[in-house]
């Protein structure tokens, strides 16, 4: 599982990768880099990840803006983010672009400090590490 995302990559390389003019003014799409650590959803860096409950799976939007945005960072998606598997992009109220995995938008803990710290699961009964 650890290599989802690179496989992802190099699915979504592949397809850009035609002949002929026809793709030579298309961006390549922009993919998150995660992986699964102990049975966790975690970024590139191995940060944990979280999903709320109060978030609506598939609905396009975070239920976590403001101050909460503050102690749960987004799983922040470029511009041209698409799509692809059990991952989309959610529109956050700001305006800014926002990974999901399967529906749920991803967020860090800010008191998470280093690779392997899960401290913001179970928080308040609503906060839970992102699982496959």
């Amino acid at each position: 599982m650890k290599l989802f995302s690179a496989s992802m990559l190099a699915v979504a390389l592949l397809a850009g990768c035609g002949g002929g003019d026809d793709n030579s003014n298309v961006a390549p799409i922009a993919l998150p880099s995660t992986q699964v650590t102990d049975g966790a959803v975690v970024d590139a860096n191995g940060m944990s990840l979280y999903v709320f409950d109060k978030d609506t799976a598939g609905n396009g939007k975070s239920a976590c803006n403001g101050q909460c945005a503050n102690n749960w960072p987004p799983l922040s998606a470029p511009d041209n983010a698409q799509s692809i598997g059990s991952y989309s992009v959610v529109q956050r109220n700001e305006g800014t672009k926002q990974w999901a995995y399967n529906g749920l938008p991803l967020y860090f803990y800010f008191k998470d400090a280093k690779p392997g710290d899960r401290l913001g699961d179970g928080v308040g009964g609503v906060w839970h590490l992102a699982r496959p």
